[in-house]
Parts: structure tokens; C-alpha cells; sequence
């Protein structure tokens, strides 16, 4: 009977051990290497036509599927990256950017009122809803304010986390499904939580009787109005270079992804005054920043994005933007010099 290759190396190999002693251990450590090629290659053989359908699947599948299409064709050397990605969309309206040099750490973010006006830089609001204490008092016949609570009821309160005045809303804590609110209208179409109106406009009448006029801004934003501004962001980044990743990591440090921003629960509001109508840093040197960062807790808001807590909101700082979180948890913020995310950690 005629051997097969097999029974032949290990004739020849065990042969040779046999003849020369000194030659066993060297003789048996290339056998296993060749006899190891050799199932190897008889394994892919036999299985050829199996190992063969699963490559016809992986390459059909990076060929026709968008998501991964331009990655695919790159690293593969087909064509550059910019062919792919134009490769994707050749067929939709979407207008990709030329790709620059983009220096992130020095760009401009972008706040919401910017780019709604068509601002390329953080400039003035004109042309955005803005409404001052008179304006608002127009369309308010009467309110109430509560108490500014002591030093000692701070202290005592019981937080609880089902406070609708606590929820916790970043891009970790998208808005609960559940989440349920009443609106209720400041002025014009400018709405809130009906639930803090009352605070918001004893705040705005105790600044202007210590001599700052406050107006607000950019309150409640439904989800489509919050895409709409995001997607912008996102489209004006890519105009100066970007990639969609660059845009969309820059455009969220500005504000919150959609499905989880606080204008979303009418919680949250921009501030401004009648001398500083810039929603930008400098607004923190203002008598009217000052004034906010000193008694906004009073009546229970809190500086919802401070300087030096940007690794943890995860959001750049905003001393325009503020916060409705009540009296108590407001007072304790201020006091310690905390953020709405390590006042969870710490009590709730």
C-alpha cells in the first residue's frame, strides 16, 4: 500500500533519530514543525469553502454598508479618506468640509444664542427672545415668593433624589422618559416650569432694586429646537475644517448633547443685562454677574457650569448659565462651591 506524506516524514524522521542518537531531539522538534504545517494545511483544505463564505460576507459587508464604508475603504489603501467619506454621501445633500489644520484648544465654542443669530463667534444676542423684568411683568399680574430660608433650615433640610428641583441632568443622565412638567409662560413664547416663576421674578425685582436689570433668555427649548441649534453647531464647526467627530466633541463642551439638556425640563435659563448683552465669560465681571454669583442662590438658582469644574460637567464655563435646583440645595452649593453633580455625590 502506497504511504501518504504523513507516514513518510515520520518514517524518514524516526529513521534518522534511530541511526544517529545525537540527532533525536533536532529530528523530533522538526517533525512537529512540518507535521504542524501539515494539519494546518489540511484544515484549511477541508474547510476551504466555509472560511471562503465568510470572507465573502466580511468584504460585501464593509463594501455596502455607509457606517463603515469610509473607514474600510481607507485602511484598505482603495482610496483616501476623503474620497470615501465624499464616496458615502455622493448621493444626499450633505456638504462635507475641506480639511485644515485645526488648532481645538484655541477655537471659539459656540453658545446656543450665537449660532441661532448666525454668529461665527460669541457675540451679542440681538435677534434673539430677550425679555426684562418690565417686559415680563406685563404679562404676570401677581406673584408670590417664599421665604429665603435661615442658615439652620439649610442645614436640616432632607434632600431627597426624587426632587423634581434636584434632578440630575448631564450627558450621563439623558432626561427619564417619565419626566413630567407644566409649563408656564414668562412672556410671549418664552416658557419655563411653571414652578419656578415665582423665584425667577422675585430674583429679577431684587437685582433691580440693588440697581442691575437683569433680562433672560433661552429658557425652555423643546428637543427638535435643541437638534436644530446642535446640528448647527456641528455644521459651522465643519465649515472651518473639522471632522464630524472634532465638530460634534467641540460642539458639546458648548452645550448639552439633545435628550439631555436642562432647557429640555424648563429648569435652566440664560442670563444677560442691559450692559453687557454678550453671553461670554466677561459677563462674570459685570455688577450683574457678580450679583448673580452672590445672591442667585437665595432665590434657588445655582451657576449650573463653574469655572474649574469643566471635568466634571463636562460642559465649558458659563457664569450666564443658570440653574433652578431651590433655596436649600442653591445655599449649600454657593457655601461649599460645588456643582450640581458632586451635591449628588456628597447628599443625595
Amino acid at each position: 500500500m502506497k504511504k501518504t506524506f504523513k507516514e513518510k516524514i515520520i518514517f524518514r524522521f524516526t529513521n534518522m533519530a534511530r541511526q544517529h542518537k545525537f540527532l533525536k531531539y533536532p529530528c523530533l522538534a522538526l517533525l512537529s514543525f512540518i507535521l504542524g504545517i501539515y494539519y494546518i494545511g489540511r484544515h484549511f483544505a477541508t474547510n476551504g469553502k466555509r472560511y471562503a463564505s465568510v470572507a465573502f460576507v466580511i468584504i460585501f459587508f464593509m463594501n455596502s454598508c455607509s457606517f463603515s464604508f469610509a473607514v474600510f475603504a481607507e485602511r484598505t489603501g482603495f482610496i483616501n479618506a476623503q474620497e470615501a467619506y465624499s464616496a458615502v454621501v455622493e448621493d444626499s445633500d450633505i456638504a462635507l468640509a475641506v480639511e485644515k489644520e485645526v488648532n481645538l484648544e484655541n477655537q471659539i465654542l459656540l453658545d446656543d444664542d450665537d449660532v441661532d443669530a448666525g454668529y461665527d463667534a460669541a457675540e451679542d444676542i440681538e435677534g434673539v427672545d430677550t425679555y426684562t423684568l418690565d417686559d415680563i411683568l406685563e404679562n404676570q399680574e401677581n406673584y408670590q415668593t417664599d421665604d429665603i430660608p435661615s442658615e439652620d433650615s439649610a442645614e436640616e433640610y432632607v434632600f431627597d433624589s426624587s426632587d423634581w428641583r434636584l434632578v440630575l441632568i448631564n450627558k450621563q443622565h439623558p432626561i427619564p422618559e417619565d419626566y413630567e412638567f407644566t409649563l408656564g409662560t414668562i412672556k410671549g413664547s418664552m416658557q419655563c416650569d411653571e414652578r419656578i416663576i415665582s423665584d425667577l421674578l422675585a430674583m429679577l425685582q431684587a437685582a433691580k432694586v440693588d440697581g442691575v436689570n437683569l433680562a433672560i433668555c433661552s429658557p425652555y427649548r423643546d428637543l427638535n429646537r435643541q437638534e436644530v441649534l446642535f446640528n448647527k453647531k456641528i455644521k459651522v464647526y465643519m465649515g472651518q475644517g473639522m471632522s464630524y467627530m472634532e465638530a460634534y466633541k467641540l460642539a458639546s463642551q458648548a452645550v448639552t448633547v439633545p435628550g439631555a439638556s436642562e432647557h429640555q425640563i424648563g429648569l435652566a435659563l440664560d442670563i444677560f443685562c442691559d450692559t453687557y448683552t454678550s453671553l461670554d465669560e466677561g459677563f462674570a465681571e459685570t455688577e450683574a454677574g457678580k450679583w448673580l454669583a452672590e445672591h442667585s442662590c437665595e432665590y434657588g438658582f445655582t451657576l449650573r457650569y463653574p469655572s474649574g469644574k469643566e471635568y466634571i460637567t463636562s460642559i465649558e464655563y458659563e457664569p450666564w448659565h443658570f440653574r433652578y435646583v431651590g433655596k436649600e440645595a442653591a445655599t449649600i452649593m454657593k457655601e461649599e462651591g460645588i456643582c450640581l453633580e458632586e451635591f449628588w455625590d456628597k447628599y443625595l
